[in-house]
């Protein structure tokens, strides 16, 4: 199944608004139109060869170990095996005794009929493995893919598939929250999210996170690293076990309810999925599971990931588009997700992965032979698959290039994503912070690569993610006061220079980045309150320490530290767009960035964003333009005492607007803004 040839003419729907909105497209047109119609052709064919796409991505129910009347029926994808064996404790472990006949198609299958008294031929929570014959006869122990939990012993580094088919499967108590389109998100490990040195639990973020993200006011969880991943170090992104949800934090049902109160505090979540390559991991992984190099993946060197050293799915074959398909399906029908985060959604569609490749937006890159068709029309099939069978669904691309149409519906020439990542705002700031004296930061600079985004494609901004928390980078809040963020975050001792600065640039930079940056806004756990550690899993080179590993929530929950100062702003941010949902708006207006007082200011939503960056210049009645005549308050500002600022601004002061020009505004009014501060106003 090849996608690289063009199809039979077939009807394209009209790209008119595409086209429209970015002229530059129009030159590819003929490529657009050719991507659909693979599409199409592939839509087509999963029609007449199993009844259709909603049929085809239940491989879950077909393959691995699943319930009919007449007993257990394993099945198993695996073409290049000369034998399949289903071993585990329910047959002492013999490796031949259960053969499985084969089909035409590579497929294995074998029928365990109940016992006599009706119960399972092979009980809830023992062990089984695949023993795949090879071609020289000899026999190997795999983990079926389809495995849908798996755990390491104490006494191994290898993981064992488990048959999990609970007696009283868990009981969901409350329905999917409505689909917002104002995104707030708390990209959240679940593993990290305890003050404590250990791996904590779904159910520790159950009783103890959740409540922490509803006061914050976020209304959606992102998960990190639920898919199993033999090595904890890789933070979820070498995944071995694709149907399974990590052992190491509990059971499947533990995740079930984790979900569950999520939606009861009418929060949606997310799953990171990572289907862009998988772990090389043969003996508890996908790699070599029927003795080929080209089972899921491709055979040649195209199926090695060097930068990343794992396997790269084959998205031709018929098998392995079920596989992840049904991957898809199985987290949004077993354990209620609300939609996903793909990872590394450039290193699909390229053929380089986007490596050494700088991407300044030549639409060759987009549109020409280092496209990776194959995995660009996987992405669309499972973004249509998604948003058809779940109209409410949300899916976020990661990706750095900027690809036109990459969050534009099928039906306009997209791929169908609902947003991507703003990848580009952390950079500016890390390069910001790393390089520039305040007094040289560039406010043009600052406001472009906010405003920079294609139009009709959201966006969701950051000013950090787990990506810059990771040892070797450094957060924002590390950026701005690592010197003395273990010496002097305690209220009882002195407000240094250090320390006021980073408190106030900290709160600028994140509100800037909410009001300014995108339709949707992330932060990664901790970060709000400005943790003042990096993140550094478990591993050989620091001696397997779980010190890094986790959140000090504790630190926040100290009322003599100034962390709740930037944990209660961070709390006001989210609840104030709840209020006014800018996020929900059209991009802002920016009416001011002036270089030498260092001043931004725009419109967005009917709220008046002022913000004065000069680490020593205050203006009193500095005049900035408005599109709304009558008076304004403040609704937040970032130099009140609760949020550790200076108290130099009235909270009940009105301001009042005239009707003289400024800045290509209709009104005006005058502000006091005192240095390292942010204001927001709101007609009254």
């Amino acid at each position: 199944m090849a996608f690289n040839k063009m199809v039979d003419d077939q009807v394209v729907p009209q790209f008119s608004r595409f086209l429209h909105d970015d002229p530059y497209v129009k030159p590819y047109q003929t490529e657009i139109e050719r991507r659909y119609k693979c599409l199409s052709k592939l839509k087509d064919d999963i029609e007449k060869n199993e009844g259709g796409v909603e049929k085809f991505t239940r491989g879950y129910e077909k393959f691995g170990i699943n319930r009919t009347p007449e007993g257990l029926v394993y099945r198993e994808w695996a073409p290049a095996a000369c034998g399949v064996y289903l071993t585990g404790d329910f047959n002492g472990w013999s490796r031949t005794s259960h053969p499985c006949t084969r089909n035409e198609f590579g497929v294995w299958e074998l029928v365990l009929p109940y016992k006599e008294d009706g119960s399972s031929p092979i009980p809830h929570g023992s062990k089984v493995k695949v023993s795949i014959q090879l071609e020289n006869g000899n026999l190997v122990d795999r983990i079926s893919p389809w495995t849908r939990y798996a755990v390491c012993p104490e006494d191994s580094i290898l993981y064992e598939g488990i048959h999990w088919d609970p007696p009283q499967p868990y009981q969901w108590q409350h329905s999917r929250p409505k689909k917002t389109s104002g995104l707030r998100i708390y990209e959240a490990h679940v593993g990290i999210a305890s003050p404590e040195p250990k791996v904590a639990s779904y159910k520790d973020f159950t009783h103890n996170v959740i409540p922490r993200i509803k006061k914050l006011g976020y209304n959606c969880i992102q998960l990190m690293a639920i898919m199993e991943h033999a090595y904890y170090a890789c933070f979820g992104y070498q995944v071995t076990n694709f149907f399974a949800a990590s052992s190491r934090y509990g059971t499947p049902e533990e995740l079930k309810e984790l979900i569950d109160v999520a939606h009861e505090n009418g929060i949606l979540v997310l799953l990171d999925v990572v289907h862009s390559h998988a772990a090389k991991n043969v003996m508890d992984g996908l790699n070599e599971f029927d003795g080929s190099q080209s089972c899921y993946f491709h055979g040649s060197g195209r199926g090695f990931h060097s930068l990343w050293d794992s396997r790269l799915f084959d998205y031709t074959q018929w098998e392995v588009l079920r596989f992840l398909l049904s991957n898809l399906r199985w987290y949004m029908e077993y354990y209620h997700f609300d939609g996903f985060r793909f990872d590394g959604v450039t290193s699909m569609i390229y053929h380089d992965h986007g490596m050494g490749h700088g991407f300044g937006g030549d639409y060759p890159d987009y549109f020409g032979l280092g496209v990776d068709t194959e995995s660009l029309i996987y992405l669309m099939l499972a973004n249509e698959m998604l948003h058809t069978i779940y109209p409410d669904v949300i899916t976020i691309a990661e990706e750095v290039s900027g690809m036109p149409g990459l969050c534009r519906p099928i039906t306009e020439g997209g791929v169908g994503f609902d947003y991507r990542l703003g990848m580009a705002i952390p950079d500016r700031w890390i390069k910001v912070l790393k390089e520039l004296k305040d007094e040289d930061w560039h406010m043009w600079d600052i406001v472009w690569t906010l405003i920079n985004r294609r139009h009709n494609e959201k966006t969701i901004a950051y000013t950090e993610s787990h990506d810059q928390a990771l040892v070797g980078d450094k957060t924002i809040a590390f950026w701005l006061m690592d010197k003395e963020m273990y010496t002097h975050m305690s209220e009882t001792t002195p407000l240094t220079p250090i320390i006021d600065r980073g408190l106030a640039l900290h709160k600028m930079i994140r509100l800037i980045t909410f009001g300014l940056g995108g339709e949707g806004y992330l932060n990664f756990i901790g970060n709000e309150f400005g943790h003042p550690e990096w993140l550094d899993f478990p591993r050989e080179g620091n001696n397997n320490s779980y010190h890094y590993a986790r959140r000090q929530f504790n630190l926040v929950d100290d009322p003599l530290l100034r962390y709740k100062c930037l944990f209660e702003f961070d709390r006001a941010m989210m609840h104030l767009e709840e209020k006014y949902h800018w996020l929900e708006s059209s991009q802002a207006y920016v009416s001011c960035h002036h270089e030498d007082d260092k001043l931004i200011v725009f419109e967005r939503a009917s709220l008046m964003w002022v913000f004065n960056f000069h680490p020593t210049k205050s203006f009193a009645d500095y005049r900035i333009g408005a599109s709304i005549a009558g008076k304004y308050r403040i609704v937040l500002e970032t130099d009140s005492a609760e949020y550790g600022g200076h108290k130099r601004l009235d909270p009940n002061c009105e301001y009042f607007v005239d009707s003289q020009p400024w800045h290509d505004r209709p009104f005006s009014l005058l502000v006091y803004i005192p240095c390292r501060t942010a204001l927001v106003l709101a007609p009254v």
